[in-house]
């Protein structure tokens, strides 16, 4: 005889839950929500940005109430405050709204929102972040069809200006030399949108070795960074690591530097770029992008003195009066002139010593040359006194014949 065996009541409710569980979770559905993108702007600093977004569910089922979230960079700000919007400044100032639309959005339906935002006066480089979550959740981090970033550039410029240093030291010295880049505005900076990022180029001075480097200072190759910082290369760039610079903020890098045996006065240079050495489109005044890394070397400067006084000493052998100089003394016009001159100061004497005494007072050389005019005045003095002699003698010649 067969034996049946009936199905608990427990099983049998498990059975049909199992059966309707599917059913039930594809009536639920979910909310998708998309937003649309922000149109493109170049706001000049003052002006106010006013625009609208539209958010559209394409989910599956309707979205209660929706956060909705907009973040400003530092150059842009909210021109008012908005019922219903809490506000706040996150990390590096960012400005920010939360913003709650109490409403639902059924699926296949829009709910639009307006962005406001104005440039401030230091605004350039900025973005702006807007949206919600997918189910009109709080956003989190990250961009999606729900949560999008505008990036922006105002109508305005940054005037970067390159600061360079000066030291004294000996050969085979160590120096330390400073390096500035300084942001004069009116904008701030922060490059997000490519990596060619604002930097100041170092290029060390001839005859030196840099023994210490900073670590936001790169070792420049042909045309960009090659590497970590590390000593002993010829050219450096540098740039902060949050690719940052506030108006009026100076960076400031420190080198240090090691002269060799043999170093001459030496100089290096400073120049604000980029980290790719191109120059920024921002900075509209070029004139004070560069300046140098000098340092003196003592001696050098002496020795350049000695060179140039070692001319005025033999200019002053000249005047000595006692060299013998055959070059004055070739010059009969001008030792007379000499005799007369600087007969008492040199005892009478004529000649060479007199002709170095014409040469002290009237240039040396420039004497014997006729370069001088003071000898060859006298010279035609002499020649015109003549003349007149000549011309007194034969007048009285002819009057003696008359009266013969």
């Amino acid at each position: 005889m067969r034996q049946h065996l009936r199905p608990s009541a427990a099983l049998v409710a498990a059975a049909a839950i199992a059966a309707v569980a599917p059913v039930a979770h594809a009536e639920e559905g979910t909310p998708e929500l998309v937003i649309s993108t922000l149109p493109r702007a170049t706001p000049q600093p003052g002006e106010t940005y006013d625009q609208s977004v539209t958010l559209t569910n394409k989910g599956t089922a309707a979205a209660d109430g929706v956060t909705f979230r907009i973040r400003l960079t530092r150059g842009l700000d909210f021109p008012e405050t908005v019922e219903g919007c809490t506000y706040s400044t996150i990390e590096n100032q960012v400005k920010q709204a939360l913003c709650e639309l109490d409403t639902v959005v059924e699926p296949g339906a829009s709910v639009t929102t307006p962005v406001r935002f104005k440039a401030l006066p230091k605004a350039l480089m900025e973005a702006v972040e807007y949206g919600t979550g997918p189910t009109g959740e709080t956003p989190g981090e990250g961009y999606g069809d729900s949560y999008k970033r505008l990036a922006l550039t105002a109508d305005s410029s940054a005037d970067l200006v390159a600061v360079g240093d000066e030291a004294e030291a000996e050969p085979g010295s160590t120096v330390t030399m400073k390096a500035t880049l300084r942001n004069d505005g009116p904008g701030w900076i922060q490059n997000q949108e490519s990596d060619d990022q604002t930097a100041l180029m170092v290029q060390i001075p001839p005859g030196t070795v840099a023994t210490e480097v900073p670590k936001d200072c790169e070792p420049f190759g042909i045309d960009g960074p090659t590497g970590p910082s590390e000593p002993g290369k010829p050219r450096y760039v540098c740039s902060p690591a949050d690719h940052t610079i506030e108006v009026g903020q100076s960076l400031t890098y420190s080198f240090t530097l090691k002269l060799n045996d043999s170093v001459q006065d030496t100089k290096g240079e400073v120049r604000a770029t980029s980290v790719y050495d191109i120059h920024p489109a921002f900075d509209k005044n070029a004139a004070n992008d560069t300046a140098a890394l000098t340092i003196d070397v003592p001696g050098q400067a002496g020795s350049g003195g000695t060179t140039t006084g070692g001319g005025s000493a033999t200019g002053g052998s000249d005047t000595g009066g006692d060299d013998n100089d055959p070059q004055p003394q070739s010059a009969g016009g001008t030792g007379t002139t000499g005799s007369t001159s600087a007969g008492t100061s040199a005892g009478g004497s004529t000649g060479g010593s007199s002709s170095s005494s014409t040469g002290s007072s009237t240039g040396g050389n420039l004497a014997s040359t006729g370069s001088n005019g003071t000898p060859l005045l006298t010279a035609a003095a002499a020649i015109a006194a003549a003349l007149g002699a000549l011309l007194i003698l034969a007048v009285r010649r002819r009057a003696g014949t008359k009266s013969s």
